[in-house]
C-alpha cells in the first residue's frame, strides 16, 4: 500500500469536508493557513501532522455517527495494522517536513467546490478514477456509499473509498465503505 498516498488522499478529503468547504465535518479551517498559524506556535516541527491527525479524528468520529455497519471500513477507519503503519510513516515524514511544505500549502488553498477536481488538482486522480466515479452509488438508505465486493484492501480500494466522498453534497455527508474480513488486508 502506497501510504503517502493514503495519506494525501486523507488530507484532501478532509480539508473539503471542513465547515468552510462541504460542512461535513465540525472543523474551521483546522487544515488552512489560520489552523496553521494556531498550532505552528505549538508544534513547529509536526504542525501539518498535528492539523491533520486533528481533522482525521474528527472526520472519523463524524462518519461514524452518519453510517457505521458492522465490519465497514471507510477512509479513515481502517484496520489497525494498517493504521499502525502509516502512524510510523508519520514519523519519518515528520523528520522531512520541510518536503511537505509544497502540497501543504497547496491544500490550503484548494478548489471548495468539488472535491474530485481538488483530488486531480493534487495529482491524486485522473480518468481512470473519473470513470470509476461514475459506477459508484448511493446505498439505498441515503448515507453511504458501498463499495462493491469484499475486495482486499490495497491502493485501488483506498482510491474508492476517496473517490465515494464524491457522491456526497455540501452539509451531506455520505460514507464510503467497504465490507471486509480481517484477512483482507494487503
Amino acid at each position: 500500500m502506497d501510504f503517502q498516498r493514503l495519506f494525501k488522499l486523507r488530507l484532501v478529503t478532509a480539508r473539503f469536508g471542513e465547515m468552510d468547504g462541504a460542512q461535513w465535518w465540525n472543523t474551521v479551517g483546522a487544515l488552512s493557513r489560520i489552523g496553521n498559524t494556531v498550532l505552528n506556535r505549538g508544534f513547529p516541527r509536526t504542525d501539518f501532522f498535528a492539523q491533520s491527525r486533528i481533522v482525521f479524528e474528527v472526520a472519523r468520529l463524524r462518519c461514524r455517527e452518519v453510517f457505521n455497519p458492522p465490519r465497514a471500513l471507510t477512509l479513515w477507519d481502517l484496520p489497525v495494522e494498517l493504521e499502525d503503519r502509516l502512524d510510523s510513516e508519520y514519523q519519518r515524514w515528520c523528520s522531512a517536513k520541510d518536503d511537505w511544505v509544497p502540497f501543504f500549502s497547496k491544500l490550503q488553498s484548494q478548489n471548495r467546490d468539488d472535491l474530485f477536481t481538488a483530488l486531480a488538482d493534487s495529482g491524486l486522480m485522473g480518468q481512470a478514477h473519473k470513470n470509476s466515479l461514475a459506477k459508484l452509488r448511493r446505498g439505498v438508505e441515503g448515507k453511504s456509499v458501498p463499495i462493491p465486493g469484499t475486495p482486499i484492501l490495497d491502493d485501488n480500494v483506498i482510491n474508492l473509498l476517496a473517490l465515494g466522498f464524491c457522491r456526497a453534497e455540501k452539509r451531506n455527508l455520505i460514507v464510503p465503505f467497504v465490507t471486509t474480513s480481517e484477512e483482507a488486508v494487503a
